[in-house]
């Protein structure tokens, strides 16, 4: 039996990097998974097929997060697939670092539509799927807040409003026993970084310099602070902004 036994979670953007590995990981401790992705199908069913060949319960789900239509359906679709809901992750991003000479409407609209109007539509819909036995939330935030990387003013901001509005809604959602906590990783290696050309540059390079732990990031070494926040171990935390960075601060 798994710490996450019986349990049902909804993992957003879910088909790769952190997402993928918290959704394994909530998984393997027994929680049945809503892969949800935007547009990379492909990408969560291998999510999928990874957990169900190690004897887990998980299904693929497309929705936009930053589109309420889209998060209605996806909420549907999980409890008409596993029953309720006890665990939500946030932790359907995008970021797009460029100098403040760059910064136009679409470069903000982009990533707050997605970083935390989605995060707050998809609070809204799971909090009507809540039981009265409550819950856990997990927002995913950045070590950027407190590293403040030059480029990043528009990235960097939707992740402050994610610490406040995690705090925020800590307040709000504690007395229906829903908790609601947020990680903030350092520098992570995943597939979007690669893409971005950040694995290998000089700012990775500087960002590892400046870690105690002297590496960067795994999303497993997230995936391993959600699970725990999902769980009963952290039930009496709420409101906490946990900064999963290798002491990068």
């Amino acid at each position: 039996m798994g710490k996450l036994s019986g349990k049902v979670a909804v993992v957003t953007g879910a088909s790769k990097g952190i997402g993928a590995a918290i959704a394994k990981s909530l998984a393997a401790e027994g929680a049945a998974v809503a892969v949800n992705y935007a547009s990379s199908k492909d990408g969560a069913e291998r999510v999928v097929a990874e957990i169900t060949a190690a004897g887990g319960k998980a299904r693929a789900i497309q929705g936009d997060v930053a589109k309420a239509a889209d998060v209605a359906r996806l909420f549907a679709d999980a409890k008409a697939a596993f029953g309720g809901l006890d665990i939500l992750v946030n932790n359907a991003g995008i970021y797009n670092f460029a100098p403040i000479e760059e910064v136009n409407e679409a470069h903000f609209h982009r990533q707050f539509d997605t970083n935390v109007l989605g995060l707050l539509l998809a609070t809204k819909e799971a909090v009507k799927h809540f039981s009265a036995e409550g819950g856990s939330i997990i927002n995913i935030s950045s070590a950027a807040t407190a590293v403040s990387l030059p480029t990043s003013s528009v990235y960097t901001a939707t992740k402050a409003a994610v610490d406040a509005i995690t705090r925020v809604l800590a307040n709000e959602l504690g007395p229906r026993q829903i908790r609601v906590n947020a990680i903030s990783p350092g520098g992570v290696e995943t597939e979007g970084t690669r893409t971005l050309g950040i694995t290998g540059s000089d700012m990775e390079r500087e960002l590892i310099a400046k870690t105690p732990l002297g590496r960067g990031g795994r999303p497993q070494d997230i995936a391993s602070v959600a699970t725990f926040l999902a769980s009963a171990d952290a039930g009496w935390l709420t409101g906490e902004i946990i900064l999963a960075s290798g002491g990068l601060r």
